[in-house]
């Protein structure tokens, strides 16, 4: 029985010792990063603004339609604003054309729509009135933030805003 007992006990230390040798390495996967675009420093670059339409969100049609305009060859910047629906692309006159824009944008969904494409020389940063000024730019600020907004704004409804 001793000797059943130490053949047994060495069966069991052999199985758990040649067990153990299967060792797991661990797995190494390559994740390739993103191309860095190179720019042609002797290219011709335009600036174009157009007005988007269609966009319900900033997240999903913006930031969507912003990642596929920037992905096109030829394209230096993108951007896209959701609030004032308005795209914003710097792209080099020889690879990338106004119609080549609005064909990426519509084929991104068939609900957007480019509008007002035009070329231009500096981005628009001023912001903009709606027809009703005291709600689109004096709504919910502080009176700094009003007479800010009155600064950049020409229309009459904000220029009364500045002489308060």
């Amino acid at each position: 029985m001793k000797i059943i007992k130490n053949i047994l006990s060495l069966l069991l230390i052999a199985t758990v010792i040649f067990s153990c040798k299967n060792e797991v390495k661990p797995e190494v996967k390559t994740v390739e990063a993103e191309a860095v675009k190179e720019l042609d420093p002797n290219a011709t670059y335009a600036k174009a603004e157009f007005t988007i339409d269609g966009m319900t969100c900033e997240i999903g049609c913006a930031a969507t339609i912003q990642k596929k305009i920037s992905k096109m060859e030829g394209v230096k910047s993108a951007k896209v604003n959701f609030d004032k629906k308005l795209a914003m692309v710097e792209y080099d006159e020889a690879k990338v054309t106004p119609t080549l824009l609005t064909e990426t944008v519509t084929k991104v969904a068939d609900i957007y729509s480019v509008s007002n494409m035009k070329t231009v020389d500096s981005f628009t940063t001023k912001k903009a009135c709606a027809a009703d000024c005291n709600k689109a730019c004096c709504a919910n600020k502080t009176e700094a933030e009003k007479k800010a907004c009155a600064a950049d704004c020409k229309m009459a409804c904000c220029s009364k805003e500045k002489e308060a």
